[in-house]
């Protein structure tokens, strides 16, 4: 449908768009009002990673089309953990692990989203306030009646643990009960009549919508975005070695800005609509590039996504670095690095600690492979034990991508 709202509109020109509830009536609401949105983020972690950047830019696109965006931090809902997706229990963390979570995780909303005392000013919130003041029985009396355990069977992140024979705690079976809470408190306490999500989020959305509807008789909606895959068929936000962390201490800057600038060719347009803020006209022209020019297109991606995420120093800096090592054959020095001791260090040891691999068995292969290069000289010798000097770091490289500093 043709969508009338600037909210509809820019989400699907982005790419945002997947499901929505009721795209008529959501659309009609948007165009007259502001409207409150919100996203959940369990802190599972003292960091988002690339695959929770998603969620975040439909908050940034509420905002942007004049809408105010409520970020909800599951310090309630982390403590029991969410199923979807999950092969198996979460591990349940402690009070303070989830305080020290949210605390690291609060300054990725705080550079991409504007929090103010405006209309539109994006709220952060925790579920705790609310969940862990819930009594049992209350719950169950006022909430229970709500859901059939019939229908709840039928959603996926249920369905498929079964499916798989794997363990589902009464415990991660409630999640979907306190989600659908978190969305009738929203709604009564700030007016919030939107949650936003991935799209393995849409049963839990729709119960909330649901539980809206049975007690207060209130219409809300929900709107889930597409999976976000790379052309490969990979999900997004997943390298060879791991997640790509937003936090700095996580991650380094360099490496956040080189994952987006090794982005496959196909991929460009697509990451460039849905990461950044370019114009759409600029973003074809930018996708239209072949050949070697389209890495220009792949620098302008990694630049403007590590400038929101990280701030326009860190992300010049990223590119300063990197072109000195791939174009003047030098060592920028934003490269992760790894201190041998004065006597030296075995080379298994410092592919293995500087994160290249992920075991000196791995190291000693990639060795062998003749994938391993100190100041651009191939090294085959698996024994072989590195020796900078003080003030002259040695440059390291394993393949064509990866590159370090060994210093003593």
């Amino acid at each position: 449908m043709t969508y009338e709202s600037d909210l509809l509109r820019l989400l699907e020109e982005r790419g945002h768009l997947h499901q929505i509830t009721d795209p008529g009536a959501l659309d009609a609401c948007a165009k007259k009002q502001v409207i409150t949105g919100y996203v959940g983020f369990d802190p599972t972690a003292s960091s988002l990673h690339i695959g929770n950047l998603a969620s975040i830019m439909l908050l940034k696109r509420l905002q942007q089309a004049g809408h105010r965006p409520i970020v909800i931090m599951g310090g309630g809902t982390a403590k029991v953990g969410d199923p979807s997706g999950k092969d198996e229990t979460r591990q349940l963390m402690t009070d303070e692990r989830l305080a020290a979570n949210i605390a690291g995780i609060k300054g990725s909303f705080e550079r991409i989203l504007e929090f103010n005392d405006s209309e539109t000013g994006a709220l952060l919130i925790n579920n705790d306030d609310w969940l862990s003041k819930l009594g049992y029985v209350e719950m169950l009396r006022d909430v229970g009646p709500h859901f059939t355990i019939n229908r709840m069977l039928t959603f996926d992140s249920v369905k498929t643990r079964l499916d798989r024979e794997q363990p589902l705690s009464f415990l991660e079976f409630n999640y979907m009960i306190m989600q659908a809470y978190d969305f009738l408190v929203l709604a009564r306490d700030y007016d919030c009549t939107l949650q936003l999500g991935g799209s393995d989020q849409w049963g839990n959305i729709v119960n909330g919508i649901e539980l809206n509807r049975r007690i207060d008789a209130r219409e809300v909606y929900g709107v889930t975005a597409p999976l976000i895959t790379r052309a490969d068929g990979a999900k997004m936000g997943k390298s060879v070695d791991g997640a790509i962390w937003l936090n700095e201490d996580a991650l380094p800057a360099y490496d956040f800005w080189q994952y987006w600038r090794n982005t496959d060719d196909r991929d460009v347009g697509k990451f460039l609509r849905l990461f950044t803020d370019l114009p759409l006209d600029e973003i074809s022209r930018l996708e239209a590039l072949e050949g070697a020019e389209i890495n220009d297109a792949k620098a302008v991606l990694a630049n403007e996504v590590t400038a929101m995420v990280r701030g326009l120093n860190a992300a010049k800096s990223a590119e300063a670095t990197a072109r000195e090592t791939f174009a003047g054959g030098g060592a920028g020095e934003d490269l992760p690095s790894f201190a041998a001791g004065n006597g030296g260090a075995r080379l298994l040891e410092v592919l293995t600690g500087i994160g290249f691999t992920a075991s000196n068995k791995e190291a000693k292969r990639k060795i062998a492979e003749g994938a391993v290069k100190i100041d651009g000289d191939v090294i085959l010798d698996a024994g072989y034990v590195v020796h900078p000097q003080d003030g002259h770091p040695l440059k390291l490289s394993l393949g064509k991508k990866k590159h370090g500093l060994i210093t003593v």
